[in-house]
C-alpha cells in the first residue's frame, strides 16, 4: 500500500484548485489536501476489518490467497487505466509480487494439508481440536 500510496502523492503534489475540480478529485481534497488517505477507489476508507483470521491454517491460508488474487486483479485495473510507465513499471513490480505471494501461500496450504493426517480436515480445526 505504501508504494501505490506514494503513486498517487506524486500524481497529485502539484495539482493547481482547477486541475483538482476537472479531475474530479474536490471532494477528496476538501477532506485530505493531497495527503494520502487509504480509501477503495469508491471512497471506502481502509479498515483492519479488512484483515481476516479464523485462527485456522486450512481457513487463514485460503484468505491469504484470496487477499493476493484480490490485489493483483486491483494492479491489473490499474495497468488498464494508467499509461505513465513512472507509474506503471511499479504497479507491474507489485502485482508479480502478488503472483509470488500467492504461489507460497498455495505451497503452505499444500504442506498444511499433507501433514493433517486426516481423512477430512476440513471437518474440524486443526489448530484447535485435538483428535485421536
Amino acid at each position: 500500500m505504501e508504494m501505490v500510496s506514494s503513486i498517487v502523492y506524486q500524481l497529485t503534489r502539484n495539482l493547481t484548485p482547477d486541475e483538482i475540480k476537472a479531475a474530479g478529485f474536490d471532494a477528496y481534497f476538501v477532506d485530505h489536501t493531497t495527503g494520502v488517505y487509504p480509501q477503495s477507489a469508491a471512497g471506502v476508507p481502509f479498515t483492519a476489518a479488512y484483515f481476516q483470521s479464523k485462527g485456522d491454517v486450512i481457513t487463514d491460508l485460503h484468505e491469504d490467497m484470496a487477499a493476493e488474487q484480490k490485489a493483483r486483479v486491483t494492479y491489473d485495473n490499474i495497468l488498464r487505466l494508467a499509461d505513465d510507465p513512472d507509474v506503471r513499471d511499479p504497479i507491474k513490480f507489485l502485482r508479480q509480487r502478488e503472483i509470488v505471494h500467492f504461489q507460497r501461500f498455495g505451497e503452505g496450504l499444500r504442506i498444511s494439508t499433507d501433514n493433517l493426517n486426516s481423512k477430512n480436515f476440513y471437518a474440524f480445526n486443526p489448530e484447535f481440536d485435538v483428535r485421536n
